[in-house]
């Protein structure tokens, strides 16, 4: 029990040490109470607000105000429950689309570096093969014969696509650590590759590395909202098909429609704004220099 409070209370001196140093930039704070709200509006949100799941054609396209904050759609739908209804399904694609182009582009980047010689030539000639090929057109052409049904699905199918930018430019920044005397060090060692990527290279590069997961959360939420907007991504009530419904719907010429396509778009750049600015305080947490005045 004493070491369990022992724990307890260690994880809950090095919080708060972290939320001071996010706290040390201004925008990167910001940046993470917005996100915070974010996803507690998404995932909680939902438990607290019910859902409407009947049109109201009576309510259809009425514009903002004290009954209706923020308008209501082309069903007569409040588009402020809309917003808290439609988050979940955008931050967690984007999340686990982030997480696994960073985790092939760390694999591959570190890879190609380490070896380097006639292993980093054909890594990177496949990669930059990759490259060349049209995403955009790669992207509509693949989610025609791809069934992208759960998140799961096109979260694996955006990381395929998302990885081999990033992969250059984990390599570079692989290449400047592997001539660090530590590096050189565990090499003489013979202590092997995966003990001095992952356990020496691997930690002094934490602040790339997320600031990468958030380059790639970045993208991924652009190509997801892309793709339903063309309509290839079956999914419910997210925030990408609210705005495709509103367009396809002729909101745009509807000046009391407006808040239809507004109010989605707002969650979908609140959210990349919000990654951005928190970007910003991720190296005041992960810089042992900047660290040591806490």
């Amino acid at each position: 029990m004493m070491t369990f409070t022992y724990k307890l209370a260690g994880f809950g001196t090095e919080f708060l040490k972290t939320l001071k140093l996010i706290s040390r930039n201004k925008m990167g704070f910001l940046g993470f109470l917005v996100l915070l709200a974010l996803i507690l509006m998404s995932y909680v949100g939902p438990l607290v607000v019910p859902p409407e799941e009947r049109a109201k054609v009576d309510q259809i396209y009425k514009p903002p105000s004290l009954e209706h904050p923020l308008g209501t759609d082309f069903q007569g739908r409040e588009n402020w429950i809309m917003l808290v209804h439609g988050g979940a399904e955008v931050i967690t694609v984007a999340f686990l689309a982030g997480l696994l182009t960073t985790i092939i582009a760390v694999v591959v980047g570190a890879a190609s570096a380490f070896f380097g010689g006639g292993v980093d030539d054909f890594i990177m000639t496949l990669t930059d093969m990759w490259l060349a090929l049209p995403r955009g057109i790669l992207l509509i052409v693949t989610a025609y014969f791809v069934s992208l049904s759960d998140v799961w699905a096109l979260a694996v199918f955006l990381s395929v696509f998302g990885w081999p930018s990033l992969a250059r430019q984990v390599r570079s920044q692989f290449l400047s650590l592997k001539k660090r005397e530590y590096v050189e060090a565990a090499q003489l060692l013979n202590l092997g590759a995966p003990h001095i990527i992952f356990r020496e290279m691997m930690p002094n590069m934490m602040s790339y590395i997320l600031l990468a997961l958030i380059e790639a959360m970045i993208g991924a939420i652009y190509s997801q909202t892309y793709l339903v907007f063309l309509g290839l991504v079956p999914f419910g009530n997210n925030w990408g098909v609210l705005f495709s419904l509103a367009y396809a719907k002729n909101a745009i010429y509807n000046p009391n429609a407006m808040s239809s396509l507004l109010v989605p778009m707002g969650g979908i750049v609140a959210l990349q704004l919000s990654l951005i600015m928190f970007s910003r305080s991720l190296e005041e947490v992960f810089n042992p220099r900047l660290r040591s005045g806490v």
